[in-house]
């Protein structure tokens, strides 16, 4: 896992992010584990090796 985080500023409708906090609420899981979840997976499916790049980084600041 990363060692650091950045934030990611997105604007949406109130009443959709309303909807959205309350499904995941139901669900026992956070907002932001969704997102990066989402994220993840369009990484995946357009092909961005995002670990290689966790992996270059790392050895690069040792």
């Amino acid at each position: 896992m990363e060692k650091k985080t950045a934030r990611l500023t997105i604007l949406i409708d109130p009443d959709k992010k309303a909807a959205f906090e309350e499904l995941c609420e139901s669900q026992d899981i956070t907002p932001s584990q969704v997102l990066r979840q989402m994220i993840r997976d369009y990484l995946t499916q357009h092909g961005v090796d995002y670990k290689a790049r966790i992996a270059l980084r790392a050895a690069k600041d040792q």
